[in-house]
């Protein structure tokens, strides 16, 4: 016969070393996870949030749906923004996806 036979041997125990250069690899992939997406997304979170509280009444916005105005009423929850003379449009502050300089729309 060309080939011989294989027999199973004892299954011996899993030493710490073994557990560990098993484990490695996910712990580095979870590492790596987290500083580049887990992370910057906090940051962003962060800033955007910082960015909400720091609207007052005058500010020249862009809604997260692209409609530029000045906001003219503020709530806790809501803020009612100008989008052209005597038109009112209410939306929820987490709506506002960036706040302008101010004349940005009488340049548009």
């Amino acid at each position: 016969m060309l080939i011989s036979p294989a027999y199973a041997q004892a299954a011996g125990g899993a030493s710490q070393g073994d557990l560990l250069t098993t484990m490695l690899p996910m712990i580095a992939i979870f590492v790596v996870f987290y500083f580049l997406l887990i992370r910057p997304q906090q940051k962003k979170a962060k800033e955007h949030r910082a960015m909400i509280d720091a609207i007052e009444k005058g500010n020249e916005v862009v809604t997260s749906g692209g409609i530029v105005g000045r906001v003219s009423k503020l709530n806790d929850q809501f803020v009612t923004i100008e989008v052209a003379p005597g038109v009112e449009m209410t939306l929820q502050r987490q709506a506002i996806s960036q706040l302008l300089p101010k004349g940005t729309i009488k340049a548009l």
